[in-house]
């Protein structure tokens, strides 16, 4: 590479396993005996990535990041995926970490929603919640479900293709236009944990194609929200003050609308950040996240 890249502050160990029959890469840093907190990237990203944030926090801690399926190392479907599959994902890694105990979980944007909808089905699992940008996705209207379904049945005909890229400053350079706040050399750590090599040269995206493909089951806020409401434990929903998909919302945006859905939540909104917060500034993230888990006694 041509240009600078992010260096770790601390390597971690990677291993896979399997959950519900298909192969999981995971990330750990932090002593293997302390509880777990347990990271899920967003959509189109990887658990590499966290790499950011968890040198930003203290390092008594434990962290393990997955590989959802279908991205980074982690098996792909071949087929559509099913959001719900994620949380039963979520609930069989937790099994197999911490069978008896509570844990806490954290989450970037697909990643929050996630672990925000688990506690509200497992709260018993559930020790505290940071969303990271995940608050959701805007309203649809029952009449958008003919077109929808339609869309889908066409897109299952041509089968998905993914991305290519000649070199990862190619990938790097791209992320750096369509995102100025992310660093350089984070942005050529997140090409490179994003691609892997193809054998006739470039690179192309680590993630399953099929992801792609619309979902033709409308997304209903309404039953989100629903489950945010059986959230027990508390909530810290950090948004970005630049974040361009927060903007899509409107007035379920707002701070209010969270503190009005959940049980214990505290919102830190970081001026100046967007979506990627946490790829473009994990300190600020990091202080957030740290300052409230010391706030929290059963947190």
């Amino acid at each position: 590479m041509t240009q600078d890249i992010y260096r770790a502050r601390r390597a971690p160990r990677e291993s896979r396993l399997t959950l519900r029959g298909l192969e999981h890469r995971l990330l750990e840093w932090g002593p293997a005996g302390a509880p777990p907190m347990v990271l899920l990237h967003g959509y189109m990203d990887c658990a590499d990535t966290f790499q950011f944030l968890v040198d930003a926090l203290p390092d008594d801690q434990r962290f393990v990041a997955l590989d959802l399926r279908g991205f980074g190392g982690s098996a792909a479907v071949g087929g559509p995926y099913w959001f719900p599959d994620y949380l039963a994902d979520l609930d069989a890694l937790l099994d197999l970490l911490a069978p008896a105990a509570p844990v806490r979980l954290v989450g970037h944007s697909m990643g929050g929603n996630i672990v925000l909808q688990y506690a509200g089905a497992r709260p018993e699992r559930v020790r505290s919640v940071v969303a990271l940008e995940g608050f959701g996705l805007p309203r649809t209207e029952p009449d958008e479900a003919p077109a929808r379904m339609r869309r889908w049945l066409d897109e299952l005909r041509a089968p998905p293709r993914g991305s290519r890229y000649e070199t990862v400053d190619q990938l790097a350079a791209n992320l750096s236009r369509r995102n100025p706040r992310l660093p350089a050399a984070h942005a050529a750590f997140v090409a490179e944990a994003w691609t892997r090599p193809v054998p006739d040269g470039g690179r192309e995206l680590r993630f399953d194609p099929w992801h792609r493909l619309v979902t033709p089951v409308l997304y209903r806020r309404e039953e989100t929200e629903a489950m945010w409401r059986a959230v027990q434990a508390p909530v810290l929903m950090v948004l970005g003050g630049d974040s361009e998909l927060l903007r899509r919302l409107g007035p379920d945006g707002e701070e209010a609308v969270y503190r009005a859905r959940f049980q214990r939540v505290e919102v830190v909104t970081l001026p100046g950040l967007g979506h990627m917060l946490h790829h473009e500034d994990p300190r600020p993230v990091a202080d957030a996240v740290q300052g409230w888990l010391v706030r929290q006694p059963d947190a």
